[in-house]
């Protein structure tokens, strides 16, 4: 079943194009890792998709649903089935690790008391951060803020979780456990999981499918095996980390 549907998605910033009549679907229950140089469009097209921002032109679609044809009320009620884990983490400095994990049930749905406490708890368990709620943000190491940002974006229990670059600004031991939580994570919590990324460990790692943004579209997409074994002349430069290649011979021709 498809749970989220892009079509001909375009965005542009200026007179700079970033989106072209993208199109990509996203099936309920799957883990869709897009991959792509930096600064190619994959946390736009993120944020297009978690409807926090509108196209220029085409649709996004949410269990069937036109996104950008909802109502402010069935907007809200949308991205309450979602949640996303931002690519600093965005916790609170001011607050507590309980705090922010909590955070959302407190501010939207009045949560407190032993609901509240017993809800954080659950979420820092599933990241292996039982018993730090009371710690502030910063006394966490980098692996440790990613796991609680985690934490607070299952605490919702939402359907769908968002990642942008999970595993940056990580040593690659820490990426390992990270890309590993969040694999197991899914497996628990059957949790559909989009992922941006241009680390191709960490997305063979945790992907049921992949697809690759460039220059505005999906160029390529499917399972870790068939995008290894690739004999597409862009995605093969990209995965392997090449420096000759269709895509530097492109960028050179603008220099």
């Amino acid at each position: 079943m498809t749970l989220i549907e892009v079509k001909n998605l375009n965005k542009c910033f200026n007179d700079h194009r970033v989106l072209k009549n993208l199109n990509l679907k996203v099936e309920k229950g799957t883990t869709l890792v897009v991959i792509g140089r930096s600064g190619c469009g994959k946390s736009v097209l993120l944020k297009h998709m978690i409807g926090l921002w509108q196209p220029d032109s085409g649709e996004v679609f949410f269990d069937g649903q036109d996104v950008w044809s909802l109502s402010p009320k069935e907007l809200n009620a949308m991205r309450s089935r979602m949640n996303m884990v931002f690519q600093g983490g965005a916790l609170f400095d001011s607050l507590t690790v309980g705090e922010n994990v909590g955070f959302e049930l407190i501010e939207h749905q009045n949560m407190a008391g032993v609901e509240l406490f017993e809800r954080v708890e659950e979420a820092l368990a599933l990241v292996g951060l039982s018993g730090i709620g009371n710690l502030m943000p910063a006394e966490l190491s980098g692996g440790m803020r990613k796991r609680v940002a985690l934490a607070r974006a299952i605490c919702t229990r939402p359907e769908v979780v968002f990642y942008d670059e999970p595993t940056t600004g990580i040593d690659p031991i820490t990426a390992d456990s990270i890309n590993e939580l969040i694999r197991s994570l899914h497996d628990k919590l059957k949790v559909t999981s989009i992922v941006v990324t241009h680390d191709m460990k960490s997305a063979y790692r945790i992907a049921d499918r992949i697809a690759m943004l460039y220059q505005g579209r999906i160029i390529a997409e499917g399972t870790p095996e068939e995008i290894q074994n690739t004999t597409h002349p862009i995605v093969y430069q990209f995965i392997n980390g090449l420096a000759k290649g269709p895509i530097t011979e492109a960028t050179d021709s603008f220099i």
